[in-house]
Formats: C-alpha cells, sequence, structure tokens
C-alpha cells in the first residue's frame, strides 16, 4: 500500500519572500482558494508578527478556508506565537509553527545563546504554544538544521517532541545538502530521536544550488511524511522546492517511489497561472511541469516520434496537469451556455451569477475584435475582471502619438477616487513611457518602474497581449497587470492596476 505524503504549501509566507513580491490581502486569499482547490494539506499562509497587513491576511485566510491545516509562523517567544495564535484561532485546522536556529554559525553569531540555551528556548517555546488550545498543532524548525551537529539536534527534537511538537520539520535553510547527505540525515533522525515516532518528519529544502526537489524526494525516501514547498519554486534566494514538480515526480515515478499525495493535478496549471500573474514573478519557459516549453516538441526527430505515439517523448500528458484541449471554438456567435460550459471545463465552477455576467459582457467585447476566443484568452479575462481589486483610478480615455522621427506623446484622461476626472499629456522616450507619465500625472502620484513585462496570450495577429509591471512607491513593489488587443491599452492598464491597489493599501 502506498505511503501517503503530505503537501506543506508555503507560497504565501516563504514565497511571498522572493524579492520583488508582496501581495495585499485579497491576492492572498484568491490564491489560498486556489490552493484548496489543488489538494494541499496544509497552507503556511504567513508570519502574523512581521506586520499588521500579514496578521489579518493569516486570519482572513484561517475564516475562509476550511479544508487545509492553516499554519503561521512564529519565533520562539511568547509574543510572536500569542500573535500567531490570534490570527489562526478561527481556522477549522489550526497550527502554530516556531522556530530557532540551533547550527553553531547560528547560535555564535546570529543568537549569540549557548547550545543548551537554545535547546531550552525551544521547549520552552512549544510548550507554551501547545497549551493555548487542544485543538492547535505545533510544528518546530530547527533552523539551519542541515548545518547543526547531529548530537545537538538529536536532543532539541527529542525535547521538543517530548514538550508537545505535532510535527519536526528539518530544513536546508542555505540549500546546501546534496540529496545522498540529506537523505542519510533523515535516516539519522529516525535512528537517533527516541521519541521520533509521536512526531511526523516534514522537509524544507531550499534551492541554493538546485537541488531542493532532489533532497525532498531522497527525504521521503528515509522516513519523512511531509514536503514543504511552494508554487513555481518560489522563495528567498533561489526559491523553495517546487510543488508542481515534487508532486508530478511523484505521480510519474509512483512504480518508483510509491507515495502518493492529496493534489488534484489538473489544478496544478490554473495554480501556477495564477501565482505567477498575482506576484509578478515570470515562469521560465523550460521551467518543468509548467513552463510554456514543457510539452512543445520543435525538433522534427521529436516531433515524428510524439505524432506515432506520445510516450515516446512524453512521460506525463499535458491533460495531467490541467492544460485542455480545445473542444469547441468560440467566437462572437457564442452564446452563454456554452462560455458557461468552457468556464467548467477550465475549472471556473465556483464563479457567481454576477462573477459569470461580468466575464461574459467581456467576453462578448473580446469575440468583437478577435476571430476566435482561446482558453487563454478567457482564463485572461477572469483573472482581470474578477479578481481586480476596487478600482479607484479608472483610465477612460487615452490617445498616442508616436513614430520613429517624433517625440512620443500621450494624453489620458483617468476617473480618480473623488469621482472628478483629470486629463494630462506627457512625452517619453515610447509610447509606453509616455503614457505612464501622463498616468502618473493626472492621478498625482510618484512612483519608480521596476519591472515591465509583456507577453501574448495565444497566437495569431489579433492575440492578446498581457502586460505586467511592477511599481515601486517607498519601500513597497505593487503588481498590476492588463490585457488588451492593444499593447499600448494593456500597458495603461497594467499600470493604473498597480496604483490601484496602492491606493487600496493605503486607504
Amino acid at each position: 500500500m502506498s505511503k501517503r505524503i503530505y503537501i506543506f504549501d508555503t507560497t504565501l509566507r516563504d514565497g511571498e519572500q522572493t524579492p520583488g513580491v508582496s501581495l495585499n490581502i485579497q491576492e492572498k486569499l484568491e490564491i489560498a482558494r486556489q490552493l484548496e482547490r489543488l489538494g494541499v494539506d496544509c497552507i503556511e499562509a504567513g508570519f502574523p508578527i512581521a506586520s499588521n497587513g500579514d496578521f489579518e491576511a493569516v486570519k482572513a485566510i484561517a475564516q475562509s478556508i476550511r479544508k487545509p491545516v492553516i499554519t503561521a509562523l512564529a519565533r520562539a517567544s511568547k509574543q510572536d506565537i500569542d500573535r500567531a495564535w490570534e490570527a489562526i484561532k478561527f481556522a477549522e485546522k489550526p497550527r502554530i509553527h516556531t522556530f530557532l536556529a540551533t547550527s553553531d554559525i547560528h547560535m555564535e553569531f546570529k543568537l549569540k545563546m549557548a547550545p543548551q540555551e537554545v535547546k531550552k528556548r525551544a521547549i520552552e517555546a512549544v510548550a507554551y504554544a501547545k497549551s493555548l488550545s487542544p485543538k492547535v498543532e505545533i510544528e518546530f524548525s530547527p533552523e539551519d538544521g542541515t548545518r547543526t551537529r547531529p548530537e545537538f539536534l538529536y536532543e532539541v527534537l527529542e525535547g521538543v517532541i517530548a514538550a508537545g511538537a505535532d510535527v519536526v520539520n528539518i530544513p536546508d535553510t542555505v540549500g546546501y545538502s546534496t540529496p545522498g547527505e540529506y537523505g542519510a540525515f533523515i535516516a539519522g533522525i529516525k535512528r537517533n530521536v527516541p521519541n521520533i515516532d509521536k512526531a511526523v518528519i516534514s522537509l524544507h529544502c531550499h534551492n541554493d544550488l538546485g537541488l531542493a526537489v532532489a533532497n525532498s524526494l531522497a527525504g521521503i525516501e528515509n522516513g519523512a511524511l511531509q514536503i514543504e514547498c511552494a508554487i513555481n519554486g518560489l522563495g528567498e534566494r533561489a526559491g523553495n522546492a517546487s510543488l508542481e514538480e515534487l508532486v508530478m515526480a511523484l505521480k510519474t515515478r509512483k512504480n518508483y517511489y510509491d507515495f502518493e499525495t492529496n493534489i488534484i493535478t489538473e489544478q496544478i496549471s490554473r495554480t501556477s497561472g495564477l501565482v505567477s500573474r498575482t506576484t509578478g514573478i515570470h515562469i521560465q519557459p523550460n521551467k518543468a511541469v509548467v513552463g510554456a516549453n514543457a510539452f512543445a516538441h520543435e525538433s522534427g526527430i521529436h516531433q515524428h516520434g510524439v505524432l506515432n505515439n506520445r510516450l515516446t517523448y512524453e512521460i506525463m500528458t499535458p491533460e495531467s496537469v490541467g492544460l485542455k484541449k480545445n473542444l469547441m471554438v468560440l467566437g462572437k456567435h457564442s452564446g452563454r451556455h456554452a462560455f458557461e460550459e468552457r468556464l467548467n471545463e477550465l475549472g471556473y465552477s465556483d464563479l457567481s451569477h454576477e462573477e459569470i455576467n461580468k466575464a461574459f459582457i467581456k467576453f462578448k467585447d473580446l469575440a468583437d475584435k478577435k476571430k476566435t476566443v482561446s482558453d487563454g484568452d478567457i482564463e485572461a479575462i477572469i483573472t482581470e475582471d474578477i479578481h481586480q481589486i476596487p478600482e479607484a483610478y479608472s483610465l477612460e480615455y487615452m490617445h498616442i502619438s508616436c513614430g520613429n522621427k517624433v517625440v512620443s506623446t500621450a494624453t489620458v484622461r483617468v476617473k480618480k477616487p473623488d469621482d472628478n476626472v483629470a486629463e494630462e499629456a506627457a512625452c517619453g522616450t515610447g509610447p509606453v513611457d509616455a503614457v505612464f507619465k501622463a498616468i502618473e500625472k493626472a492621478a498625482d502620484i510618484d512612483v519608480n518602474l521596476r519591472d515591465y513585462f509583456l507577453k501574448a496570450i495565444g497566437s495569431g495577429e489579433d492575440a492578446l497581449g498581457e502586460v505586467r509591471v511592477k511599481i515601486e512607491k517607498g519601500s513597497k513593489i505593487y503588481v498590476g497587470s492588463g490585457i488588451s488587443t492593444d499593447i499600448i491599452e494593456s500597458s495603461a492598464k497594467a499600470f493604473i492596476n498597480a496604483i490601484n491597489k496602492i491606493s487600496y493599501e493605503e486607504r
């Protein structure tokens, strides 16, 4: 009988620590809802003590998401643990994840504490967290675990399990381990911690050497039952183990590993796309499982083989990760019933009547501009129109003048939060730059453009252009997105969307 592996998703905590990523409450809730549809066992929703915004987001997720365990991170201090509990106490299945560094280098230079002090604090923190409620689960992580002296680590783990830890997580915090080392490290814990059978061993591997997925697989081969990972491998520095790669490795190579997860793999592509669009972190084309080229074949030899039998060059099907084939062509003559059927096929069966109405209007507008509307177009409509924050600012009009021998100029009319309308013009190094500068003047806001990304959705001369921008105000980064068959308009929409996020957060 296959062993069950529990999937602990940290996209909303460690994943949000990716440089340049900053999510608001609504965005975190939307990702959490999709993680629930995906079937993850545990969602690490955030670090409540870090900020009021993080606290409110964790609290909102705990109140809204019912199936997975909802986890809040806390340092090994009463203040952190109390704040974490306040955020997750309404969860159906709450967990406090507390941590303390145990490696010699961390204890000496960061904590400036002796080993026995560290052990004592870890045990006290777990015991205190466990005392808060009979329903709360406790997870403990010895930070920099793989660079900790094994004998000392065994002592700490035995102590925290005796104090009430339900899960002990072994982090490869700096991504230094290799699969053989990490597997042996987990096996050593299984052999040398007397009460290890009373807790689940978890794994948290970073990808600094590109080995996070391989190390995680080695860990479960040696007795761990939970893997901590993130969608698209997001996380600090080089990121975390990639959820989609781990899950599909276990599914595709079940004959070797004989493990199973609760993940609904057909939701992987949708989840990956949502996280990419929301965070503004683009997926490299050759990324395993979810990259644009993951199921593409350009070589003639490969194409010939796949046409004869897909198993020649494909070890998993596009459908297994949620990439659907078009079953019918949608266009301007398509009705609401056909549109709703396609939404159901794409996994959007949970949309409200009002949300479907709004999406259908957008679909009809787009169908007037294009011959056919693709699945990618529909998903872009849903993402842009349904999951937007309230519009404090909106673009009512724009006019562009540009050419290779003239200075690009843009005139825009922007509706503002007080229902006043501002019309401004600006020059720029190109039409997009001019539009952005005109919008800044009309919205009376000063921001820095940090990143601009344009890609086509679908193919052909009438393909939608999706633009994502990152703008900086103060020390915070805001991601905006927009779609249109006109790339200047999609750029303007993305810039306005990012400004609306600033307004939403500051109100």
